[in-house]
């Protein structure tokens, strides 16, 4: 029982502070910015950067218009995938634990603005990439965290499996080599 509170207690955490974040910037954006007025600290950032005040129904970076409907029930469905599967990560395997608490996070922040307003509140505008939040953000690199720590789990898995297969060493012989001749 210990361990699922402990567990649970590192998600609500890494969770909550996302969703803090997330909250807490889109408010100030409502508070600040008439919808779709942008703001510019320097106007040399202007084609790089800027704040603006826009809706979203879709999903992040803007696609999917109309499905708002859609992500709402799909939130939901991915923040309870997590709960159930959270308590099930080895501590020791830190990336799959902090992109769960990452994505959980981006989901439940959108969702919030989803349902007190039929819409999410995206501000960050870089380039002429679609505008994004902090919600989507986590999303994002979450995603991206747990790719690369699942290639990162492969390659040490492989190793292991390769090693436990080879003989012993023989003259001439080195694991480096080993390991680049299996490849």
């Amino acid at each position: 029982m210990k361990k699922y509170i402990s567990d649970y207690l590192y998600l609500a955490v890494l969770g909550g502070v996302i969703v803090g974040l997330d909250q807490w910037s889109k408010w100030l954006v409502r508070t600040n910015l008439e919808f779709s007025q942008t703001w510019v600290p320097w106007e040399w950032l202007a084609p790089y950067a800027r704040i603006i005040n826009w809706k979203n129904t879709g999903a992040a970076f803007g696609m999917f218009q109309q499905f708002g409907g859609f992500f709402t029930i799909l939130a939901f469905v991915v923040v309870g995938l997590i709960l159930l599967y959270f308590p099930q990560i080895p501590r020791q395997d830190w990336p799959l634990r902090i992109a769960l608490g990452m994505q959980m996070g981006g989901a439940i922040g959108n969702l919030v603005d989803r349902l007190a307003r039929g819409f999410v509140t995206d501000w960050i505008s870089v380039g002429s990439f679609p505008v994004f939040n902090v919600a989507d953000s986590c999303i994002s690199v979450g995603a991206a965290v747990l790719i690369i720590g699942m290639w990162i789990q492969e390659r040490k898995l492989k190793a292991s499996q390769t090693g436990s297969e080879q003989p012993s060493e023989e003259v001439g012989s080195s694991p480096e080599l080993a390991d680049i001749q299996s490849e």
